[in-house]
């Protein structure tokens, strides 16, 4: 029964009814309310667009049960590789590593909006995380300084405070020849592109140019002080690849032809020590200065461009293609070419492909790291005003390195952190912690999926750049870690430190 009131005539009238009330809901109309889950066949209209922003230009109706490798299949077939290539899909920040379903529960989807997918490129192989030390080799006197991979990984060069250069087998990690020459610490080391030499720099104000089995090949005398930084011609602009920059406290920069062993050209604009110079893929230079600035030149010496900004001494640049650059017409395959001008041919095709598949018309992004713990993101061929204005860092920066693909920058600071940022538009990723020193210098993996680290803590660590977080820590040195690299192949990687021991470190 139910005690029910009216209001007839302006009077209450009370009265009972036996009329039962069903107070629930149909079970079918309840189950449909409470449930939140709609089904995984449910189509979503996908839009793609690339690491620029830009849209294909139409879009695709797809379920959101499909998974990342139809997704893969999809944006193949859309931009018609020739060959398979392996991509990675975000919306928004969230990564689809699953099905669409999943990644759309972490957004703000609602069904009547397009949903929008970024596709990045990923390498074709995975590189294997570093997990121990295959070998300890102590240097004879002095501290390791600098370390660099051959282009195709098979030989390291190292320099050292024992006034001595290094070569070393990879495979074996044994020596292959102890090259003496120099009269002062060498500071920098950079191998030519086609892996023909080796070009060694230090504070006895003189490069000495060494072949790969370690005979010298000749000496660049010019600078009157340090010789800090080294940086080769690009193989796809040269095919003999004998174009050599260097930089130097003496505010000077310097081109040379190794083939006839003399300078070409002098560059003194720079009003302080010049601490870095690069080559950059499309025939300019770049080098960064104590005088704050950063200066543009073709390969003849005359400036192109000041860019003004840093408030403190420029200690570092990177470029998005630097990787690139570096190893020439080598890739994962090692395939053999037959002459300098296929190897050029080669070369030219993987940085185009680059660029091209970061987005159409993409040209290639300088990084300038300074003591005013701040970055610059420049677009140097296109404007002289910064992209982006990069804050974070509380103390000086030591190194910058763009990620194998351009997607991604580290920086390394005395802050005793690593920081993330986008490549693209200089955003901020994330900050990788667990250092307890400056960290001096980092190396990505080729496939641009690990970051290693090396720090004043006396330790190497290696980072899983998806996850943002410490995959190992490889402790071993009892001082300061100064130099680190990651062979371009991926399989191996070396760090030298203050305690003047060489360690190689593979998975």
């Amino acid at each position: 029964s139910v005690y029910l009131c009216c209001l007839r005539n302006n009077r209450i009238i009370n009265f009972t009814t036996n009329v039962s009330v069903n107070m629930e809901e149909p079970e079918r109309k309840r189950k449909k309310l409470d449930s939140s889950e709609e089904p995984a066949s449910q189509s979503v209209i996908v839009s793609f667009v690339n690491t620029g922003g830009e849209d294909l230009g139409y879009e695709v109706s797809m379920t959101k049960a499909d998974t990342k490798a139809t997704l893969d299949t999809v944006i193949n077939k859309a931009l018609k590789n020739a060959e398979f290539r392996p991509y990675s899909f975000y919306i928004g920040q969230i990564e689809i590593t699953e099905s669409l379903k999943e990644a759309l529960k972490k957004t703000s989807y609602k069904s009547e909006n397009v949903v929008r997918i970024q596709y990045r490129p990923e390498a074709v192989f995975e590189v294997r995380p570093l997990t121990r030390a295959t070998s300890t080799i102590e240097s004879n006197l002095g501290e390791i300084l600098c370390l660099s991979f051959s282009p195709d990984g098979q030989i390291l060069g190292t320099g050292s405070g024992d006034t001595t250069v290094q070569l070393w087998d990879t495979t074996t990690e044994t020596p292959i020849a102890k090259c003496e020459g120099h009269k002062g610490w060498v500071l920098c080391a950079a191998w030519s592109p086609d892996g023909s030499f080796l070009a060694s720099g230090g504070m006895d104000s003189t490069i000495i140019v060494w072949e790969k089995d370690g005979k010298e090949r000749g000496r660049l005398k010019g600078h009157s002080k340090w010789v800090i930084s080294l940086s080769w011609e690009p193989q796809h602009l040269s095919a003999q690849c004998v174009r050599l920059a260097s930089s130097s406290k003496d505010c000077t920069v310097r081109i040379w032809n190794v083939g006839h062993m003399k300078v070409e050209t002098v560059i003194s604009v720079h009003t302080d020590t010049v601490s870095k110079v690069l080559w950059g893929g499309s025939g300019l230079l770049y080098s960064g200065s104590h005088d704050r600035s950063v200066k543009v030149w073709n390969d003849k010496g005359k400036l192109v461009k000041s860019l003004e900004g840093h408030a403190h001494w420029v200690n570092t640049l990177a470029l998005s293609t630097e990787h690139l650059l570096r190893t020439g017409s080598f890739e994962y395959k090692n395939e053999e070419m037959s002459s300098p001008e296929e190897r050029k041919k080669r070369a030219e095709k993987r940085y185009k492909t680059m660029l091209e598949t970061i987005a159409p018309g993409a040209t290639e992004r300088l990084i300038s790291g300074s003591d005013d713990f701040t970055m610059f993101l420049w677009d140097p061929q296109n404007a002289k005003k910064p992209v982006c204005r990069m804050t974070g860092h509380k103390q000086l920066i030591y190194h910058v390195a763009f990620s194998p693909n351009g997607l991604l920058v580290a920086s390394a600071s005395a802050d005793k952190t690593v920081k993330v940022w986008s490549g693209l538009t200089g955003k901020y990723v994330a900050t990788l912690r667990g250092h307890v020193g400056a960290v001096y210098q980092v190396a990505w993996s080729a496939d641009s999926r690990l970051l290693m680290s090396g720090s004043k803590d006396s330790t190497v660590k290696v980072w899983d750049v998806k996850k943002m977080k410490l995959l190992y820590d490889l402790p071993g040195h009892s001082d300061e870690v100064f130099a680190v690299d990651w062979s371009p192949d991926g399989q191996k990687a070396a760090s030298g430190s203050k305690d003047h021991i060489l360690r190689f470190w593979r998975n």
